[in-house]
């Protein structure tokens, strides 16, 4: 894909860079602080060839800005029973501050079961009832990776969203919904729509900000954007062009960048920023851990 008025593109992949040399920054005056090493485990059940991809990627980034990375591989076919004792037996362990088990799992596993089963203190996905929680209350949490990569590409634009209609398409508990409770901690006026979702084109039309998360590729149009919007696209979808296989989006990249005033691409948009914040998640919960007054995200991005 040729990415064309280049003055639009929010680049993901700079911010995240960013992000990952803060980290650093910060975790080594930490670790000279405490004399210890933040450590992130990751487990992955089975051999889902993303899934692999993914945790590769997070294994370099953590190692790269110094923190310890502690890898767990399960067979396809590990009990229920099995991975909880792996997951608490990450609970018990000081080393360990950070535990992510990569999602999807097998069928046979109760996923919500599992991510509950973390301690919300090393829930650096930001998926446990509790973290979920305390986001919609306002309450200081570990926030799921993607809407936090999101929100911060979004203050980076305009610190201050009052009075901005955003529109989210999807209402997933990892992406859709904790969007809608940090836009609205942006004090931006927020909707959310999905499958069954009436006149879902007009809604998307009113809006300053539009995040899209539904999983249909391409599924936004040229002419559903609003003149001047931001349009921050979370989908990632490999499809068929050409005789290539090739990501795109939820939203038409070379329709929707006509009208849009800064938008994400795909690749290189949203995707980099959620590792990103996955290793600042794990920064943020070490200072907890390690008995350090704490920093915020406005100390990273002074």
């Amino acid at each position: 894909m040729v990415y064309r008025m280049n003055e639009k593109i929010i680049d993901g992949k700079k911010v995240s860079a960013e992000i990952r040399e803060k980290i650093k920054k910060f975790g080594d005056i930490l670790i000279k602080e405490s004399n210890r090493t933040p450590g992130l485990a990751v487990v992955l059940v089975g051999e889902n060839p993303a899934s692999r991809v993914y945790v590769k990627n997070k294994i370099e980034k953590t190692k790269e800005v110094g923190f310890n990375s502690i890898e767990h591989r399960l067979d396809e076919n590990v009990s229920e029973e099995e991975l909880l004792s792996v997951v608490n037996k990450l609970n018990d362990d000081d080393e360990v501050q950070g535990i992510l088990v990569q999602l999807p799992l097998p069928k046979h596993i109760n996923a919500d079961l599992v991510l509950d089963t973390i301690k919300p203190v090393k829930d650096v996905d930001g998926f446990h009832a509790e973290n979920v929680g305390k986001l919609w209350s306002g309450l200081n949490s570990l926030v799921p990776c993607t809407p936090l990569g999101c929100s911060i590409l979004l203050k980076k634009l305009n610190p201050d969203l009052s009075g901005k209609n955003a529109v989210i398409i999807g209402r997933s508990n990892i992406v859709g919904k904790p969007m809608a409770a940090l836009l609205l901690g942006m004090n931006a006026t927020v909707t959310i729509a999905h499958s069954r979702t009436k006149n879902i084109e007009e809604l998307v039309k009113s809006a300053d900000i539009l995040v899209a998360a539904v999983g249909i590729p391409e599924m936004v149009k040229g002419n559903w954007v609003k003149k001047g919007a931001v349009v921050i696209d979370v989908g990632i979808n490999r499809i068929d062009r050409d005789g290539k296989k090739i990501l795109v989006g939820d939203v038409d990249y070379d329709e929707c960048i006509e009208n849009s005033s800064k938008i994400t691409p795909v690749p290189g948009g949203v995707g980099p920023m959620t590792i990103a914040c996955l290793l600042l998640n794990t920064l943020f919960t070490s200072y907890e851990q390690f008995g350090v007054a704490p920093i915020k995200l406005s100390d990273i991005f002074e």
